[in-house]
């Protein structure tokens, strides 16, 4: 299977986000999920699939520490799309968590909070398949700067696909606008970036995008796509016809 997905990585440059869905979910049938957040981005995206391909399966990293909005958002995803998303947890609850590793962690080392509660759960889930979809755009963070739309996940062993990768956030909300997406209230209200109530704040005109994350530390990501790596060839492989966004 590496061998497949390497022949389409270059191509798949080219390729719309309708294309790279349909090829990915065409080539890893049912071994394949799209894991979402729900911010602005992950909405374009679950709506773009939903007409793209079959039998979408999505799933969520829960930590159990989200804001009310974005339970209520998954709720209305879920009425609107009608699919079921699946919620994947930490195996520790928060009151484990609280007595194992004390009072308010995420305060403390935010870190260990995030892989306790996000990045361990998602190393499990994604020991079940053998691809993963995700809604990250290289412009967020100079982590995700180097995002292909098809690229090999060296940190968790499987094909990663990131449809959105060259996207702005201008063409991000004007999709989401044209096409009546619906997404977290949140962002109306200065939250660009959403994650768990503890390490999420709105931020003040003129800070970046993400200085609501973890404010006060030095931390722009929680982990979960930091550490891939990439080998592109050139191999030319024609994607699946559909139509643009």
């Amino acid at each position: 299977m590496k061998d497949h997905w390497e022949q389409v990585q270059i191509p798949a440059e080219q390729w719309t986000a309708e294309e790279v869905l349909r090829w990915a979910f065409t080539t890893f049938k049912k071994d394949i999920a799209m894991a979402s957040g729900f911010g602005i981005e992950g909405m374009a995206l679950i709506d773009i699939a939903s007409r793209a391909v079959p039998d979408l399966k999505v799933f969520t990293l829960d930590t159990e520490f989200l804001f009310p909005e974005t339970y209520d958002l998954i709720d209305r995803v879920e009425k609107r799309y009608g699919i079921k998303v699946e919620r994947v947890y930490s195996t520790l609850t928060p009151e484990e968590q609280e007595r194992e590793h004390g009072r308010a962690l995420w305060a403390s080392d935010p870190d260990r909070c995030c892989s306790l509660r996000k990045i361990e759960p998602l190393k499990q889930r994604l020991s079940e398949l053998r691809a993963w979809v995700t809604a990250i755009r290289r412009d967020q963070t100079a982590a995700r700067s180097s995002a292909r739309k098809v690229e090999w996940d060296a940190k968790f062993k499987l094909v990663k696909i990131n449809p959105i990768a060259d996207w702005t956030t201008e063409k991000v909300w004007n999709y989401v606008r044209k096409h009546n997406v619906p997404y977290n209230p949140l962002h109306d209200r200065n939250y660009p970036s959403i994650g768990c109530t503890h390490c999420t704040r709105a931020i003040q005109p003129g800070e970046d995008v993400r200085a609501g994350r973890w404010s006060g530390f030095q931390k722009t990501e929680c982990g979960l796509h930091v550490g891939s790596a990439v080998t592109p060839l050139v191999h030319i492989e024609a994607p699946v016809s559909c139509e643009e966004t």
